[in-house]
């Protein structure tokens, strides 16, 4: 589980005016305020919970794919096919925060009445990230599963392809005075992001994070992004065919059960010219309250929350057992109380964006700069 370092360099972003700005440049590309509406909440909760590599940082390759006409910035998601307590979504390569929050909500919806129900999603794109979905589920006192696969960057164990995306597993279930377990994870041992995050920051890597072109574990940023990432779990004697697995079954229940595109096949999204990528997500919904009495799946959660923090911890640890979720959400405490903390690569990537795009940061959005 990270925990969240500020960079050297850091200015610290008003998380309101990124908002309303980001919100800006996604309509300068010709969406509707409500579909803009969504793609900004989704990025600035992965900023908030200083998760950077899915935050605004993406805003640059979002923008190129929609001035190439790679994804179409009007389109919304529509449903295909549908029982009662599942459902097949097209979003129409539309941007995939909007159809999967129209997506996710929809689950929501169906599992107040069925108990349960599941949405699938096909013809998407990236959506930020996952957690943000099972969260809203998890907010209002359910339990969340989202899923999605994502362009091939994942070497499976004893390849030295990329053949798999990392495709992230979130889960979050209301936890009484914990607030809101989350766990969001990458299937790959880190994502491509952190990578490009470590590249930005001058970090060196460690063996069992990616490999190079020729299959060597790579230990600079530079050789990783040139060849692939380890599945979680690393080398094969450290377990990463498990790693494999997870991501695999994500594959099986998001591009494959919905239709879409999958493993080597999807298109990556810093690619303009090969097409739409065709993501497939999967939202699944479960209401405790179908099958318990009100308060107590969450009170039970709670209870076991509480004998893992209170457990004796080994020796040298920092601090008691983790529970998945919360250095998050003390993250995005300290992202509203003092701004949102940004590298200088990020920050000179927005405002070259909202200068080239006429929609220049506004002059409230630093609040300070590491000094």
């Amino acid at each position: 589980m990270p925990v969240y370092e500020d960079p050297i360099d850091a200015r610290f972003l008003d998380p309101v005016s990124l908002r309303g700005w980001t919100a800006a440049v996604v309509r300068r590309m010709g969406t509707p305020d409500d579909i803009a509406a969504d793609v900004a909440e989704v990025l600035l909760a992965s900023d908030r919970r200083s998760i950077a590599s899915h935050g605004t940082a993406r805003l640059t390759q979002y923008v190129a794919l929609v001035e190439a006409g790679v994804m179409d910035p009007v389109a919304r998601p529509v449903v295909e096919r549908e029982r009662p307590a599942l459902v097949l979504m097209d979003a129409q390569n539309g941007w995939g925060h909007h159809a999967c929050r129209v997506a996710v909500d929809l689950a929501i919806e169906r599992a107040r009445t069925f108990g349960t129900a599941t949405v699938v999603v096909r013809r998407s794109n990236h959506y930020g990230i996952a957690g943000w979905y099972a969260l809203r589920a998890a907010s209002q006192g359910l339990i969340g599963v989202s899923l999605t696969n994502s362009s091939p960057l994942v070497a499976p164990t004893r390849s030295r392809r990329p053949l798999l995306g990392t495709n992230p597993i979130a889960v979050a279930a209301p936890a009484g005075r914990f607030g809101l377990y989350c766990l969001d994870m990458a299937t790959s041992t880190v994502p491509r992001g952190r990578i490009e995050v470590a590249a930005r920051r001058g970090w060196s890597l460690p063996v069992g994070w990616a490999l190079d072109a020729d299959g060597s574990p790579a230990t600079t940023p530079d050789a990783a992004l040139a060849g692939s990432l380890h599945p979680l779990g690393g080398e094969e004697e450290t377990g990463g065919y498990k790693g494999y697995g997870l991501a695999l079954v994500v594959e099986l229940l998001t591009g494959i059960l919905g239709g879409a595109a999958f493993g080597p096949n999807v298109v990556s999204l810093f690619s303009t010219h090969e097409g739409p990528a065709d993501l497939g997500e999967t939202f699944l919904v479960i209401d405790p309250t179908a099958i318990d009495a009100p308060g107590a799946f969450e009170a039970r959660l709670e209870t076991l929350l509480q004998q893992l923090v209170e457990s004796p911890t080994a020796p040298g640890a920092p601090g008691p057992v983790l529970v998945h979720g919360a250095p998050e959400a003390a993250a995005e405490a300290r992202a509203d109380e003092r701004g949102i903390a940004v590298d200088g690569e990020h920050y000179a990537s927005l405002v070259a964006l909202g200068d080239r795009l006429g929609v220049p940061l506004p002059s409230d959005l630093v609040r300070s700069q590491a000094a």
